[in-house]
């Protein structure tokens, strides 16, 4: 298994429209190999005197900290379809995304504990 995985800042009051832009994109990354796609809307995301989520996406006054991920067989078939995914046209057509792309962070992680 390989999981992509991001962390962004939504505003709160965008939540509805972030759903659906979720469902949206979860089919599209569905199409193109993905096994699962999991999005959490942040509930209990307290702010770090150091580092935290919040700080990590520049979170502002009237933002939710969102995370979530994209599951897929393997390393190689993620990189072979994440840019067929991105490319997509279904995803173009969606429109601007209901948050800040700016200050979205990503990233691949090769399993180590799946239990």
């Amino acid at each position: 298994m390989y999981i992509m995985s991001f962390v962004a800042a939504v505003p709160t009051d965008q939540k509805d429209a972030y759903l659906a832009h979720c469902k949206a994109a979860a089919e599209i990354f569905k199409s193109h190999g993905a096994l699962r796609v999991v999005e959490v809307w942040g509930d209990m995301v307290p702010e770090g005197e150091t580092t935290s989520y919040g700080r990590a996406v520049n979170v502002k006054e009237g933002e939710t900290v969102v995370t979530g991920w994209q599951e897929w067989p393997d390393k190689a078939t993620c990189d072979a379809n994440m840019e067929k995914a991105m490319s997509d046209p279904r995803l173009g057509a969606m429109g601007e995304m209901p948050f800040d792309a700016a200050r979205l962070i990503y990233g691949g992680f090769e399993t180590l504990v799946d239990i």
